[in-house]
C-alpha cells in the first residue's frame, strides 16, 4: 500500500515538472503583437530623398521619373516627405480618366473641383461653344497606357509636377440628332499628353488641381 502511495506521489511530482516544463510558454514562443494600422497602412514609398553620391546614378529606362525631373522630385520630397511618387501617379491616372470624362459630358461642377482656375475656365468656354454648335461627344478612354513624370518643381511651398501621359482614346462627335459627324468608337487613337498638377504643400488638403495641360509630341 505504502509503495502504492510513493508511487502515486512520484508519478504527481513528474507531471508537475513537465508542466513547469513544458506547459508554460517563453517569451520567445508568443505571437508577435500585430503592426499598428498605420504601418499596415502606409503606401511602399517608390523614391526617397538619397545622399548626393547616389543622386548621379543613371535612372533606369523603365523608370516612372524621367532623369530631368529627378532633382525637382527631390525637392518636394525634402519639403513634403508624404510625397510618394507611386501614389501620386496613380491619382493623377484616376483624375485623368475624370477631367476627361467630365469635359466629355460637359459638367463644369465636376471639372470644378479637379482643375484650377485657367484651366477650367478654358474647359468652361470649350463646353459652351460646343453647346452652341448643338454637338455631344461619345468618347471613351480605352486604356492609359503609361504615365510617368517628365517635370517637378518647387516654387516657395506650392509644388508643380507634369505627368506624361500615353492613352488609347476612342471619340465620336455627334449632332443635335445624333448624327456621327466624326470619329469612330470602333478605332483607339494613340494621345500623348503632358498635364501639369499643383499643389500647396502648406495646405492640408491632399489633392493636387490640374493646372496646365499640352499635347504632347
Amino acid at each position: 500500500m505504502v509503495g502504492i502511495v510513493l508511487l502515486a506521489m512520484v508519478a504527481a511530482f513528474l507531471a508537475l515538472r513537465l508542466y513547469m516544463v513544458l506547459g508554460k510558454r517563453s517569451g520567445h514562443e508568443q505571437a508577435l503583437p500585430p503592426k499598428p494600422a498605420e504601418e499596415r497602412l502606409a503606401p511602399v514609398q517608390q523614391l526617397r530623398a538619397v545622399p548626393e553620391a547616389v543622386a548621379e546614378t543613371p535612372a533606369p529606362a523603365d523608370s516612372v521619373i524621367d532623369p530631368g525631373a529627378t532633382s525637382g522630385v527631390r525637392a518636394i520630397l525634402s519639403a513634403d516627405s508624404s510625397f510618394d511618387v507611386a501614389r501620386f501617379l496613380d491619382g493623377a491616372k484616376s483624375a485623368y480618366r475624370m477631367i476627361l470624362e467630365a469635359f466629355w459630358k460637359g459638367d463644369s461642377d465636376e471639372l470644378g473641383w479637379l482643375v484650377g482656375p485657367e484651366v477650367a475656365h478654358a474647359f468652361h468656354d470649350a463646353i459652351e461653344a460646343r453647346k452652341a454648335e448643338g454637338h455631344t461627344l461619345d468618347n471613351r478612354l480605352v486604356s492609359i497606357e503609361s504615365a510617368r513624370i517628365e517635370a517637378a518643381r518647387l516654387e516657395g511651398r506650392t509644388a508643380f509636377v507634369t505627368v506624361h501621359f500615353v492613352a488609347d482614346i476612342a471619340a465620336v462627335t455627334r449632332d443635335a440628332e445624333g448624327n456621327v459627324i466624326a470619329g469612330t468608337l470602333t478605332d483607339a487613337v494613340a494621345t500623348n499628353d503632358s498635364w501639369t498638377f499643383s499643389r500647396n504643400l502648406k495646405e492640408s488638403d491632399p489633392n493636387w488641381l490640374l493646372v496646365e495641360t499640352d499635347e504632347a509630341a
